[in-house]
């Protein structure tokens, strides 16, 4: 039997892997047979983490806000197949007239410039046949007022990951962009925004409801096991761009 892009007895990094998304992307990889390390700044979300991940997982503590914290991380990190990078802080959308050119350079440090050190420094660390994934969004496709800060994140990484699947070939680098999902990562919203923002989206989007950390772990998963795709943008998002 052929077991081409299988993921079973793998080694699946995923960076900022203890919530959310990287959350949904460490279960889906273990339960595909892979051998999962997690890394996030939050030492008891690792432990939490872990109880759900099984025996074959494994974490770590590390400040991904700090290029020099990564490069240590990965000096002493085994070789692995595949790096998934979705460390990211609570969203906050002002519009610019609002915004704070300090704080949101801040912003950055975890969402792109973490993920430009992850790939910096782990790159070298990656299999023959590996790939990584990074976290995008579709807000740079379709932004709304108040989305600046976040639209500029989102097409800086899909720039990064094709600049990346060139100067790293073999290695495959690709993107998701994924729309609004049910995470933590809304929590900086008050409670009623964020529930009238996801009951007025499940009622638009094309696919009849927001999504969830299972339904970008699986375009993670794909994007993983699919040799023969990189420097690509996978866009999953329920049909956002469409309305």
């Amino acid at each position: 039997m052929d077991n081409k892009g299988s993921l079973t007895g793998k080694k699946v990094l995923v960076m900022g892997g203890t919530s959310g998304i990287g959350l949904g992307v460490a279960r889906a990889a273990a339960a595909a047979g892979a051998a999962v390390h997690i890394v996030s700044s939050n030492r008891q979300r690792v432990q939490q983490a872990l109880e759900l991940l099984g025996t074959n997982a494994h974490g770590y503590t590390a400040d991904l806000s700090r290029e020099e914290n990564i490069k240590t991380f990965f000096d002493g990190m085994p070789q692995i197949d595949h790096l998934v990078y979705t460390a990211a802080e609570n969203l906050r959308l002002h519009k610019v007239v609002d915004t704070d050119i300090a704080a949101a350079r801040n912003f950055l440090d975890i969402r792109f410039w973490g993920a430009f050190a992850a790939v910096k420094y782990g790159a070298v660390r990656i299999n023959a046949g590996g790939s990584i994934g990074l976290m995008g969004g579709n807000a740079g496709q379709r932004p709304q007022s108040g989305w600046g800060l976040a639209a500029s994140i989102c097409m800086a990484m899909e720039g990064f990951t094709r600049a990346m699947a060139v100067e790293l070939a073999p290695i495959r680098v690709n993107c998701v962009a994924a729309g609004v999902v049910r995470t933590a990562l809304w929590d900086s919203m008050p409670v009623a925004d964020r529930d009238a923002l996801f009951r007025h989206l499940g009622s638009v989007l094309p696919v009849g409801r927001i999504g969830e950390a299972e339904d970008i772990a699986q375009a993670f998963l794909y994007l993983m096991q699919q040799g023969f795709c990189t420097g690509q943008v996978l866009t999953v998002d329920g049909g956002g761009v469409l309305i």
